[in-house]
């Protein structure tokens, strides 16, 4: 059980991560005539945690940028407090099992 919560947190980290690095390309690109920002979305992953997939969303031939930086600051602030959880549970199942070790020693 200890190791599938530390393989659940590192998920949930890599994800999020990935989730960050997509909305720090959106709105680097924010000002950029046309560009089609990344969408990042989540999904439960067959051994236990979570996967993210980044996707284009469609297409734009306007001459403005298709990133709207309320939902890209909103997502940013959503996706740095899934990073720190999954932060915090591989912190509580490093104390868990040093404790589990302890005992055992």
């Amino acid at each position: 059980m200890s190791l599938s919560a530390l393989n659940t947190g590192l998920s949930g980290l890599k994800a999020y991560q990935g989730a960050l690095d997509s909305s720090a390309h959106n709105i680097a690109n924010a000002g950029t005539a046309g560009f089609s920002p990344q969408q990042a979305t989540f999904q439960e992953a067959n051994t236990g945690g979570v996967l993210v997939t980044i996707s284009q969303q469609g297409s734009t031939t306007s001459k403005e940028s298709g990133t709207d930086l309320t939902d890209e600051l909103v997502n940013s602030m959503q996706d740095q407090l899934g990073f720190d959880f999954s932060a915090k549970i591989i912190k509580t199942m490093d104390a868990v099992l040093g404790t589990l070790i302890d005992i055992k020693a």
